[in-house]
């Protein structure tokens, strides 16, 4: 019996892992996004029907090479963890305008990715964060531009920071390299 029901539990496995690699295989290479973990590769959906001029950005700046090596700064367990500033403190953006909001009915629920932004709505410029659970609060507050379609599970495993310090990173773990998924058969593109 124990065997029966290891071989149905690993045969599950095996089909969901299958789902998962299928699924992202038939996404719009122009519209997917690979960001590579020590841990393994998370692929993301992005969403431009929803979010046009945020994905036009995240594209530009993965083109530049931007997120290379950038710092997972802020990671709070069963809530968000979140990149895309270069100075690794929260408070840095790359040298282009901001971009406004792009608010939709889409919710925030685990594996979202949203535009972060300071207090004026359209402050989003090159930090996002991907969402550890599903969190209400945030629908129709921040620009929701693409969800991950798989690697979740290396979401999970980056560092997480100290609660009582606004998810601030001691030590973090960074963005080993981003790419747009028709680009990735090119080299990458290198950190300016």
């Amino acid at each position: 019996m124990k065997k029966l029901v290891l071989s149905l539990v690993l045969a599950f496995g095996v089909l969901a892992a299958s789902a998962s690699t299928a699924a992202a295989a038939k996404l719009d290479p122009q519209n997917t996004l690979y960001i590579n973990l020590k841990y393994g590769r998370v692929v993301i959906q992005m969403l431009p029907d929803v979010a046009p001029k945020t994905v036009a950005r995240i594209k530009t700046l993965t083109r530049q090479g931007f997120y290379n090596g950038l710092k997972w700064h802020r990671v709070i367990a069963g809530f968000m963890a979140q990149t895309g500033d270069p100075t690794g403190t929260g408070m840095g953006g790359s040298s282009l305008p901001n971009v406004p909001a792009e608010f939709s009915s889409l919710p925030f629920t685990r594996g979202a990715v949203g535009m972060a932004r300071a207090q004026d709505i359209n402050s989003g410029n090159s930090q996002f964060f991907i969402m550890l659970d599903d969190t209400p609060s945030l629908n129709g507050q921040y620009t929701l531009w693409g969800k991950v379609v798989s690697g979740m599970q290396y979401v999970d495993q980056i560092k997480k920071g100290d609660a009582d310090d606004n998810g601030t990173v001691t030590d973090p773990d960074t963005i080993v390299s981003m790419q747009i998924a028709a680009d990735a058969d090119k080299t990458p593109a290198k950190k300016k």
